[in-house]
């Protein structure tokens, strides 16, 4: 093995704190969480490991300068691995390096918890959908109880400080290494990391510091919002026990069909239905739109399924500016059902452009007049 002092790159009249830097510093560069699957960096963390064992100690280190590892018992027998020493975790050798003498960070108690987040879908007409409004959303959630303002005790007591961690609402577990005792620390199981217990519950919560009733919130609905929008009320969700935090409530928005638009994007699409004597001579009509009543003007020959673009009649752009558009889609409805008069016109109108109607089975006449009855 090489010598201890080579090994941590000091000299031999090296402090015991020249020592610990230098140790820390090689540690770091050799630890095999570090170096994964290099067993070459392994087996030299655990040399540094029993370097340092032996040179921190000042009878062994002695027993080292004046008969080598002879005189600390040779080679590496009786001595803890890097991976013994530190329970084979890198945070740990960080910890016993930065937390103050080996010692567990100390932090506060962490607090009661926060309540849960919530979810609710409010239902939308398209007008809502489309210009905005507010919609009341009803639900059942937890709220802080105002018998004992959220902290759980009975009238006229108050929580106490938990014995297992002494208030800090944490419990320290110690181990022992080659740089003395290390404490590690983790959330205090009896009080839940608040630092503090109920003696005497409060009867409307039984210590819980919150009860369950109905709520109903107010929710501004943006302009432009769809199905499949989502609204976050922050603080509006569940309180949490003991006066913590409240969640966040998130509002699901769900659109219903129009019986008149239908929405594609920010676009409006709505079928308008004209005659056969109106697509084929020209019209003028008044189309219905969300923002009120707007002329259309249907031109002579006009074929089923030709479109016509209000601008700016759509959807508001959610995340910026403007608006879609209304598209005023022309459908030619067939008449189902034709007086006599009307039938003598139609086939007037057939011979006059040449064109073939009827079966011939049965009277002209008399069947197109019958498959219109």
């Amino acid at each position: 093995m090489a010598d201890f002092y080579e090994l941590l790159g000091v000299s031999r009249g090296a402090s015991a704190d020249e020592i610990k830097k230098a140790y820390r510093k090689r540690a770091r560069e050799l630890h095999p969480d570090a170096n994964p699957d290099d067993a070459e960096a392994e087996a030299q963390f655990k040399e540094v490991a029993r370097a340092y064992q032996v040179l921190s100690d000042d009878q062994q280190r002695q027993r080292y300068d004046q008969f080598g590892e002879a005189g600390v018992g040779g080679g590496s027998g009786g001595g803890q691995s890097g991976e013994d020493m530190f329970g084979g975790g890198l945070g740990d050798i960080f910890d016993a390096f930065f937390s103050g003498g080996g010692g567990a960070r100390q932090r506060g108690p962490s607090g009661p918890p926060r309540g849960q987040d919530l979810e609710i879908v409010a239902d939308l007409t398209l007008e809502q959908a489309v210009f905005g409004d507010q919609v009341s959303v009803d639900l059942k959630l937890p709220v802080r109880c105002d018998d004992c303002d959220g902290s759980g005790a009975g009238e006229g007591t108050k929580p106490v400080s938990c014995s297992d961690c002494g208030g800090s609402g944490q419990v320290q577990r110690v181990r022992q290494s080659l740089l003395g005792q290390m404490v590690t620390a983790s959330s205090c199981g009896r009080c839940g990391g608040v630092g503090e217990v109920i003696a005497t519950p409060c009867s409307a919560c039984r210590g819980q510091g919150r009860v369950t009733v109905d709520k109903t919130y107010q929710v501004d609905v943006p302009a432009g919002v769809d199905t499949g929008s989502t609204l976050r009320l922050t603080g509006r969700g569940a309180a949490g026990p003991r006066r913590g935090g409240n969640g966040d409530l998130y509002v699901h928005l769900r659109v219903a069909p129009h019986e008149r638009y239908e929405r594609d994007g920010n676009d409006i699409v709505t079928d308008v239905g004209i005659s056969i004597a109106q697509a084929s001579l020209g019209t003028s009509l008044t189309l219905e739109t969300l923002d009120g009543d707007e002329a259309l003007v249907v031109p002579a020959g006009t074929q089923s399924g030709r479109e016509f673009v209000l601008r700016q009649r759509g959807v508001p752009n959610l995340h910026g500016r403007g608006r879609g558009d209304l598209i005023a889609r022309i459908r030619v409805d067939v008449p189902t059902r034709l007086t006599d008069d009307e039938v003598a016109l139609l086939i007037s109108y057939a011979e006059g452009r040449g064109e073939v109607v009827g079966n011939g089975k049965e009277g002209l006449f008399s069947r197109i007049k019958s498959a219109f009855s």
